[in-house]
């Protein structure tokens, strides 16, 4: 796993912890370090002999800063120089706590695109009551177009089959009520379309959902939303449950998410992740491949029919 050892608000050192816990938690797991060699060295020297072995480093020092997402067209950059060491086989997924939007920028970049897909969306998998709720577009793109919507409930259904075992994944579009017609134009556009689209595999569209059914889980297996909403829904349920004392028994989930609609494996972790955090990351990214799970998704929404990512126009 490449893991960017500068992205991150107080990064290096969080980042270098949580990669320390990560090598130690999983004794199959290899990491390639990209950043400063002094950061990379710190945490070299902290582990046993034989976990060196599965540590190794690519130099770089540049950061993005988090307020200038544009920068990750540089190539010095750490999150670009992470997605080149998965380009060059040298690495098999990316990690990152910095920019989301440099992140995603690197990715497409770097990676190129799934067919059909304008604006990859970034996919997270919330504790809920009745089992994890997966919940997209988490920031990867913060323009609700209804045929941007619609593009990423076929993403998380097919995410929902593949990364959670969901046999036949429901999936809801967030709104302010369950009625037709109600929310914002975008999810007026939306909800008649996913009405008629064949979803991947037995997934099947359940209508609007609010949000508490994203705690709940009873009603829906997917929520789809824009990113914006997305990231302030994920942060408020992942604070409300710190509050709380934690989540429900057994619905423990990575403190990261997933990068759908690219052609490589790429998790982004919150700017603000502690090493814990950071350490679930990397355990989610060494998850998705050992599932090769970006792939078949991938193949899964091959075999099913394609949504046009235009405004004006949504096919099934």
């Amino acid at each position: 796993m490449a893991v960017d050892l500068l992205g991150g608000d107080e990064a290096p050192a969080v980042v270098v912890d949580g990669a320390l816990r990560a090598v130690r938690a999983d004794p199959d797991l290899h990491l390639l370090l990209v950043g400063p060699m002094t950061a990379a060295g710190a945490l070299i020297d902290a582990l046993d002999p034989d976990q060196r072995a599965r540590v190794a480093v690519w130099p770089a020092d540049a950061a993005v800063d988090m307020a200038e997402d544009l920068t990750a067209a540089r190539a010095d950059t750490t999150i670009r120089a992470a997605v080149a060491a998965v380009r060059s086989g040298q690495a098999d997924a990316v990690v990152s706590a910095g920019s989301t939007g440099a992140t995603v920028t690197a990715a497409a970049l770097g990676f190129g695109r799934w067919p059909d897909v304008r604006r990859p969306a970034l996919v997270a998998a919330l504790p809920a009551v009745a089992g994890p709720v997966v919940l997209l577009d988490v920031g990867g793109s913060l323009e609700p177009s209804a045929a941007t919507l619609a593009q990423h409930a076929l993403l998380g259904a097919a995410y929902a089959a593949v990364a959670h075992g969901h046999a036949e994944p429901r999936v809801g579009l967030l709104s302010v009520g369950t009625e037709p017609g109600k929310g914002d134009r975008a999810r007026r556009l939306t909800d008649p379309v996913l009405s008629a689209t064949q979803l991947p595999g037995k997934a099947r569209y359940v209508g609007l959902v609010e949000g508490y059914d994203v705690c709940l889980g009873g009603r829906a297996d997917v929520v789809v939303t824009d990113g914006f909403t997305g990231n302030v829904l994920l942060k408020a349920v992942e604070g409300a449950y710190a509050l709380a004392g934690g989540p429900p028994p057994g619905g423990a989930a990575p403190q990261a998410a997933t990068l759908l609609g690219v052609a490589g494996t790429v998790v982004v972790c919150h700017g603000a992740a502690r090493a814990g955090d950071i350490a679930s990351g990397i355990a989610l990214s060494a998850q998705l491949w050992r599932q090769d799970a970006i792939a078949r998704v991938a193949t899964l929404l091959a075999g099913n029919r394609t949504i046009r990512t235009t405004d004006t126009e949504v096919r099934t």
